[in-house]
């Protein structure tokens, strides 16, 4: 068996890339480094550490009133690794400052998670594990 590779990216359907795209602007303090527009839809693409790409996507085919159900089969929830607690910590505050709510720092056996949503529903989250 080949190894297996790192996750390179990321794409998440959108209703309102207009909408959507300066909530994640905020969130990533980051504009797009790219646009996609080689098929039936529109992806801005965000450069994050690590060299990972995450992806914004509105189809011309989109259904309006859609949104994220995270009991559907498919996707639960996108999850930002985190060094630790307090990375954890700083991403709370930074939450708190633009403005989108969030669980709280939910702590468990193998580590911490802070909880939110991005404007379709789309389940995020920032873990450090325990070490």
């Amino acid at each position: 068996m080949p190894e297996l590779p790192s996750i390179s990216h990321v794409a998440l359907s959108v209703t309102d890339l207009g909408a959507s795209l300066p909530w994640y602007q905020r969130l990533f303090d980051v504009e797009p480094a790219m646009t996609l527009s080689d098929g039936p839809f529109e992806r801005k693409v965000f450069a994050l550490a690590g060299g990972q790409l995450f992806g914004l996507t509105a189809h011309d085919t989109a259904r309006s009133g859609d949104r994220f159900d995270v009991v559907a089969p498919g996707l639960d929830h996108v999850g930002f690794a985190c060094a630790d607690r307090a990375a954890v910590a700083a991403w709370q505050t930074h939450l708190d400052q633009i403005g989108v709510p969030h669980s709280g720092i939910v702590e468990a056996d193998y580590g911490w998670a802070l909880s939110f949503t991005d404007p379709d529903g789309n389940a995020l989250e920032f873990f450090a594990l325990a070490s």
